[in-house]
């Protein structure tokens, strides 16, 4: 049972490790030092792969010009350089936080925010967008599982290759929703991602499971 999950968790590391590399176009943990501006990273373009700065901004500019809408990024290693005295106090400032920064955005919009330290990723959207985009299968299905991975890579690159396969879910739901096509995105590779690590935390489950029964039927034999 344990050569079985150690095989196992060879598989999928590799598996999961080449889907990042997959979805964050071969991003490396270190950015290299490239200046590239773009109106769609609000922050963090000293943290994001310049190539996945890049493929955002080519995304960001298509799905404008073909719908008006913006879509941003906001990534961070910390929001602020303060401790909270509980989780309660901590989600009220992120909150807070966030709202300040959709403040000055012009309809309709998106923004992805991402902060490494306080362990938070959101999605934030103009009213007009809420039906749009669904708020829950971006997080869950696109960003979270590649921030969650587990390899050699940087949380920095992690982030990097979350962001890209978020962004790009993003505007393929938005591009979905107004008819037309974008062609800068990844066309589905993200979701792969997404399909090989749900398979991979349920099999972690059954064999988990498989073990707990073996375990009490073994021990059921040596009471016998």
């Amino acid at each position: 049972m344990k050569s079985l999950l150690k095989n196992v968790g060879v598989l999928f590391a590799l598996l999961l490790t080449l889907t990042l590399q997959s979805s964050a176009e071969n991003n490396s943990s270190v950015p290299q030092v490239k200046n590239i501006d773009s109106k769609f990273i609000l922050k963090g373009k000293e943290s994001i792969d310049p190539r996945t700065i890049e493929k955002i901004d080519t995304m960001g500019k298509e799905l404008f010009v073909k719908t008006g809408v913006n879509v941003y990024v906001y990534a961070s290693n910390r929001y602020a350089d303060k401790t909270f005295n509980d989780t309660k106090s901590k989600i009220e400032f992120i909150k807070s936080f966030e709202a300040k920064l959709i403040k000055d955005l012009k309809n309709p919009y998106v923004l992805l925010t991402v902060s490494l330290q306080d362990q938070h990723v959101n999605m934030l959207t103009s009213d007009e967008l809420q039906d749009v985009v669904d708020k829950d299968t971006i997080l869950s299905g696109y960003i979270i599982p590649l921030l969650a991975s587990f390899d050699k890579n940087s949380p920095e690159a992690k982030m990097s290759a979350g962001l890209l396969n978020g962004y790009s879910a993003v505007v393929e739901s938005i591009a979905k929703s107004k008819g037309i096509k974008v062609d800068s995105t990844l066309h589905g590779t993200g979701r792969t991602f997404a399909v090989i690590w749900k398979v991979f935390m349920y099999l972690i489950v059954i064999l988990g499971l498989l073990a707990y029964f073996y375990a009490l039927w073994k021990e059921k034999r040596k009471s016998k």
